[in-house]
């Protein structure tokens, strides 16, 4: 396999209708579209200036805004997936978005939203009824931490669900 060549670097305005491009395909966050966007550029002083005039463009047109990004994206996870206040903290973290803005983001998206609730329609979408043995609990445990429930809400399901007190007992001695 021959190595690839890389790719020719672009000037601001070429840049710029990448960039537009790639915001087009998906939303992205400051950070993830300047990795995209550093591959493009020409080493040195002038590529870096390249780099921020584009991103300041498109912050000032708002097509980059990574509060509006991370509230969006709160809202569309609680949502469709049913995912939790950490899952969705941890995969904000891992698109680069501030960690003030995340707290700000969270606390708006699941204001008035009961953890166990969402935890239970999460359960719900998956098609998880209730275990019959203590391995079923621990997979459904298991899921509810990915998901990004507390274990305290998960011990709150399994005991609702009358599973094996040492089950139960084994899960709550994980930090939460």
């Amino acid at each position: 396999m021959r190595p690839r060549k890389p790719p020719t670097p672009l000037d601001e305005g070429a840049l710029y209708a990448y960039a537009v491009r790639l915001l087009g395909q998906q939303m992205r966050t400051v950070t993830e579209l300047k990795r995209l966007l550093r591959r493009r550029i020409e080493p040195g002083e002038s590529g870096q200036a390249a780099l921020d005039a584009v991103i300041a463009r498109l912050t000032e047109h708002r097509y980059l805004d990574d509060t509006g990004y991370a509230l969006d994206y709160a809202r569309l996870r609680q949502e469709n997936s049913s995912f939790g206040r950490r899952r969705v903290q941890q995969d904000l973290m891992r698109k680069g978005v501030h960690a003030e803005v995340i707290a700000k983001t969270l606390d708006t998206a699941y204001e008035g939203v009961g953890e166990e609730a969402l935890a239970r329609r999460h359960l719900a979408r998956k098609r998880i009824a209730q275990p019959k043995t203590d391995k079923d609990a621990a997979r459904i445990a298991r899921l509810l931490l990915r998901a990004g429930f507390s274990t305290s809400t998960i011990v709150r399901i399994l005991k609702k669900w009358n599973v094996d007190e040492a089950a139960i007992t084994a899960l709550e001695s994980t930090d939460d």
